[in-house]
């Protein structure tokens, strides 16, 4: 007879391991079917972002910056250390124990809410039934009152660039790199393409980013995208818009990539190439053809606003559907599912996820752009504040970049908040917060901000739309 459940979760990423632990804090007999095996050859629970994506890629930004800073950044503050010298291999030692740390975090949270983990991996069956595989041992068929699909996602390939052992790799074999290389190209201009670029760039890489779309950043306020392209150009990402690859192929410890740009046909040749252009949602063997579950257009499951599949009972998050692959979206998509399945009316606001880019400086929004807004006819009117006019950020040397507001000019509601500079993923918080509670400029306005911080700047923005900005020089415009 085979074991049910009350809730069965296929996939142990964010948006999995979450759901498996509040579907337990619940009260439901809950189960979570990981397979990952990670680098020590050990089960591991935390999907990509915590095994081969957010958290060691942060972790080699954090190691990497501090690098730069002990290299260039110390002697204006009087600081003398001679000429550093970094060790890749203890560098990725401890990026190793950072993930080996939260993963294994998981792991004691599930015993502690007493969700069984079974290690291998899960195929949703018709009727609720889910065939699981088990790393080691036999099939077995468990049922369920309510599954929970959250497969997560993995690298897309590129038919120009294929994969080829540790010259051309994605951004997981770009977290492995055992030696800087000398040259670096990067296939995509995106989050990952921009974090891992910097990462090596800062480690003395001449790095090349190829990015096929004419503009930086599409999904950022490009007022703020332009002024972030500026300093990362500073510090050394050759960023060519307009560049789409036609090719790629090792020849000995060398890459050679052929594309075309304004200037016709081009070839540069790399010690190492990452292909970073985006992730496809992860359904390999995770459906059987009389699930009843749905695939769009685009391999996405099909989900309401709820994360309900077509079929009751079944559910689907994170990466596996429509919206930005994001581990905090399907963090919240997974809390939500399992407050559903206990009958409570909850939901995710879409419409303020922030997105966030972990460059120097940071890049982070959420909402709409000014060319959102413009595109749609409405009245609005913006603010914006560079860094360099505020105090704490003088005091640190952290200058690059602004904030920028657009708002309602009617309502005087805050539609959208864009950031490139210090912190940024800390601040944009603020104006999620407002959106989320429908805060108008005004109410930004008359908040008392402490003196001095970076967050500040946030005060200064909102003034600055309203032309009552007190550190930066304004001439009022007239709406648009």
């Amino acid at each position: 007879m085979s074991e049910k459940y009350d809730v069965i979760v296929i996939g142990g990423g964010p948006g999995g391991y979450v759901a498996a632990i509040r579907a337990a804090q619940l009260g439901f007999k809950t189960a979570c079917v990981e397979k990952r095996i990670n680098k020590q050859g050990k089960p591991a629970l935390g999907g990509t972002c915590l095994n081969v994506g957010c958290i060691p890629s942060k972790a080699l930004l954090d190691s990497s910056w501090k690098f730069h800073e002990a290299s260039e950044g110390l002697a204006a503050h009087g600081i003398s250390v001679g000429k550093p010298k970094i060790d890749v291999a203890a560098m990725q030692e401890r990026k190793d124990k950072v993930v080996l740390q939260l993963t294994g975090g998981i792991a004691s949270l599930f015993q502690a809410n007493k969700v069984t983990w079974l290690q291998g991996s899960g195929k949703l069956l018709a009727g609720k039934q889910v065939e699981f595989t088990p790393n080691e041992g036999d099939v077995e068929i468990l049922s369920a009152e309510n599954v929970i699909l959250a497969g997560g996602s993995v690298p897309i390939d590129i038919p120009v660039a294929k994969l080829s052992g540790d010259r051309i790799v994605d951004s997981t074999g770009a977290l492995e790199f055992a030696e800087i290389p000398k040259r670096l190209g990067v296939i995509g201009a995106g989050v990952i393409g921009l974090e891992l670029g910097s990462v090596w760039a800062r480690l003395g890489s001449e790095v090349v980013v190829l990015e096929a779309v004419d503009k930086f950043l599409p999904a950022v306020d490009q007022q703020v995208a332009k002024d972030a392209q500026k300093t990362l150009a500073k510090q050394g990402l050759d960023i060519r818009l307009g560049a789409r690859v036609t090719g790629a192929s090792v020849k000995g410890k060398s890459v050679k990539v052929g594309f075309t740009d304004a200037k016709g046909d081009q070839e540069e040749t790399f010690d190492r190439l990452i292909v970073a252009v985006g992730r496809r949602p992860y359904t390999d063997g995770l459906l059987s053809p009389d699930s009843g579950v749905t695939l769009d257009e685009r391999s996405f499951i099909y989900v309401n606003n709820q994360c309900r599949t077509d079929v009751p009972g079944v559910y689907a998050v994170g990466d596996l559907v429509r919206g930005p692959a994001l581990a905090h979206k399907a963090i919240e998509e997974g809390v939500m599912v399992a407050e559903v399945i206990a009958g409570e009316h909850t939901q995710v606001n879409y419409d303020v996820i922030p997105g966030v880019i972990y460059t120097h400086p940071e890049v982070a929004w959420v909402g709409k752009t000014e060319e959102d807004v413009k595109a749609s006819g409405d009245a609005y009117k913006t603010g914006v504040v560079p860094f360099v006019a505020n105090g704490r950020a003088l005091a640190s040397g952290e200058t690059s970049g602004m904030v920028k507001f657009i708002a309602d000019e009617k309502t005087d509601r805050i539609l959208g908040m864009h950031i490139c500079g210090p912190q940024a993923s800390e601040l944009i918080q603020q104006g999620v917060i407002a959106m989320e509670f429908g805060a108008t400029i005004e109410d930004l306005q008359l908040m008392v901000f402490g003196h001095p911080s970076l967050s500040e700047t946030v005060h200064e923005a909102a003034l600055a739309t309203d032309y009552k900005a007190i550190h930066i020089a304004q001439r009022r415009r007239k709406s648009k």
